[in-house]
């Protein structure tokens, strides 16, 4: 069963959606994590990219630590144990990101603010596919 934390997880959004505002006011970047990642593998395109791009990626690395440190409370994420089924999952996530030029970071947050038709359509189709997965993984295949 998931747990339900309707505060901690609006908070967390209101975060996100902060990050999102300064990165673009500020950088003129999406916050997209496929695409902040991306920048840090070759081929590089300027060095201010992966300045950006790294400390986006840092921050998220130092986001749970920070959290602990404030808190005292342990970050909690469950991951399922079934190693190939991570490999594919992790492989499929990939695949979808370049797939659809972005990820749900980039498309949902970014751009449905935006109100981009093609970020909106990519959004839908991630929440479909969510849906059908965790249906499938919860109640079908068990």
């Amino acid at each position: 069963m998931t747990e339900f934390t309707p505060y901690a997880s609006a908070f967390g959004g209101v975060l996100v959606g902060i990050a999102a505002i300064i990165l673009l006011s500020f950088q003129g970047r999406i916050a997209g994590i496929s695409g902040m990642v991306s920048r840090l593998l070759p081929p590089y395109t300027s060095q201010s990219n992966i300045r950006t791009a790294a400390g986006f990626v840092i921050g998220i690395i130092l986001a749970p630590i920070a959290y602990m440190a404030i808190t005292g409370m342990p970050v909690l994420q469950t991951v399922s144990s079934n190693y190939p089924l991570l490999v594919i999952a992790g492989l499929l996530v990939g695949f979808g990101a370049v797939l659809g030029n972005g990820c749900t970071s980039g498309h949902a947050v970014c751009g449905i603010s935006r109100l981009s038709a093609r970020s909106i359509i990519a959004t839908i189709i991630f929440m479909i596919t969510a849906i059908v997965t965790v249906y499938l993984t919860r109640h079908v295949i068990g």
